[in-house]
């Protein structure tokens, strides 16, 4: 394969992850590195230094739309990163001294957990929260209006701690697969603190930049981002994000929590029998 032929298949595929990554407020990474490595016979270590760029470019890309739109809860996703941003110096390194036949076991598990997780919930609708007394008083409340069902919809935000407990799990996983972790970070958003789909899936987006950036200067140091390779993922992965918050404020919730689950479990078998092999 000749590097312009490398160059512009790792572009397509990466503006259609971006679309993707931005409307489930996944990264694109998910998309990417199994790529990259299945397709293009990219080494994962490179793959997942790749993708650590390529989901700065998706947050970039999307999460000025979302805040625009209101969609964006800048208030839990600030608390919530907090979190994700010691777990993803945490996950980084550990991606050095962990082989590469168990990252890609973990990185499906984690990506089976969280597609189970949210077909249990396929029907869309928005959790009843109890009453949080820390919620209460960081105001992590919140609402927006949902262009798809025309009305105003309005949340409350549960169990913020536990929220924080897995985002730090979530951030692990970020900077040990380079993945964003919004694989794991809009199923603890949506099932465990209450906020609908599409808030999930928007303030994720605008999470997964800053956790990413916590952990890239630990790849670029390690030699595991290489610019030939990471340039036209970022390139495609921007475009495709910049296109897919457009699509989301228009989109029905249970659309978006179905395509999140297919998307999921796909990429999460393929990638354990790979490990398998």
């Amino acid at each position: 394969m000749t590097p312009l032929i490398f160059s512009l298949l790792a572009f397509g595929i990466s503006l259609g992850a971006g679309v993707l990554g931005a409307l489930l407020g996944i990264g694109g990474g998910i998309i990417v590195v199994p790529a990259l490595t299945l397709l293009l016979k990219v080494d994962i270590r490179y793959a997942i230094g790749a993708s650590i760029v390529s989901v700065i470019a998706t947050s970039s890309g999307a999460a000025a739309a979302y805040v625009r739109e209101r969609l964006t809860n800048l208030r839990v996703g600030m608390f919530l990163e907090l979190g994700t941003t010691a777990g993803a110096l945490t996950g980084a390194y550990l991606a050095g001294v962990i082989g590469g036949r168990w990252l890609y076991l973990i990185f499906g598990s984690v990506l089976a957990y969280s597609s189970v997780m949210m077909f249990r919930k396929r029907d869309g609708a928005v959790s009843t929260a109890p009453r949080s007394p820390v919620a209460d008083r960081l105001q992590l409340h919140g609402s927006f209006f949902d262009e798809a069902q025309h009305k105003r919809i309005d949340y409350r935000v549960a169990r913020p701690g536990l929220g924080l407990g897995l985002m730090y799990v979530a951030g692990i996983s970020s900077g040990l697969l380079g993945i964003g972790s919004g694989g794991l970070k809009v199923p603890a958003m949506d099932l465990a603190m209450g906020l609908p789909i599409k808030v999930s899936t928007a303030t994720s987006n605008f999470m997964i930049g800053v956790t990413a950036a916590a952990c890239a200067g630990v790849y670029f140091a390690r030699g595991d981002i290489d610019p030939f390779i990471a340039a036209p993922v970022a390139a495609g992965v921007l475009l495709g994000a910049t296109g897919g918050s457009r699509l989301l404020p228009r989109l029905k919730s249970s659309l978006v929590r179905s395509m999140f689950v297919i998307v999921l479990f796909w990429i999460a078998l393929e990638m354990i029998l790979r490990g398998l092999r």
